[in-house]
């Protein structure tokens, strides 16, 4: 079974620190939180697929049966578990599978999903003035994302746009 996602519209795509936790009872971390991944890097975690062709497998190893193949440099992912070499992946269709750590960029995408073009403005105010659209299941690039609003830009264009018109931003895990 092959998946491809096609894409409409233009897109272009230590030091360590101690902290102590002073917890009140019935205040403790989920055990998931209290156990170290193995790149060192939170569950879960936004990243976008490097390469224009990247196997998806339904486990961690080449062993693995491949399910399908990505072909969209740039695609934003959300990584919900690992392993030292793999990543296990949620797409923006909701798919599950795991991918090798060395096909995952950590520059950061958004993809409009839903149909119709969203607004990118020029400020994170919903009253602020349109810089450019989001096409529906086009990318952008992500500068940061805080308070429901994301700075992204295509190409020339640059601008804010609401979180929660596009997937790759919600803080939650996108797939169970």
């Amino acid at each position: 079974m092959a998946k491809r996602l096609r894409l409409g519209g233009d897109w272009t795509i230590g030091a360590l620190v101690g902290i102590i936790f002073v917890l009140q009872p019935g205040q403790g971390r989920g055990a998931d939180e209290d156990r170290p991944t193995p790149s060192g890097l939170p569950v879960p975690r936004y990243v976008s697929l490097k390469f224009d062709k990247v196997n998806a497998r339904s486990g961690p190893g080449d062993d693995h049966r491949l399910l399908w193949v990505y072909h969209v440099r740039g695609l934003p992912v959300q990584v919900v578990a690992e392993s030292n070499e793999w990543r296990r992946i949620c797409d923006p269709d909701g798919a599950l599978s795991w991918v090798h750590e060395r096909t995952t960029d950590g520059h950061r995408t958004v993809m409009r999903t839903q149909a119709g073009p969203a607004p990118i403005l020029q400020r994170p105010r919903k009253d602020a003035p349109v810089a450019a659209y989001l096409a529906s299941r086009a990318l952008a690039a992500v500068d940061h994302c805080a308070k429901g609003w994301c700075k992204v830009h295509v190409g020339v264009a640059s601008g804010w746009i609401d979180a929660g018109t596009v997937w790759g931003a919600a803080e939650a895990p996108q797939c169970r």
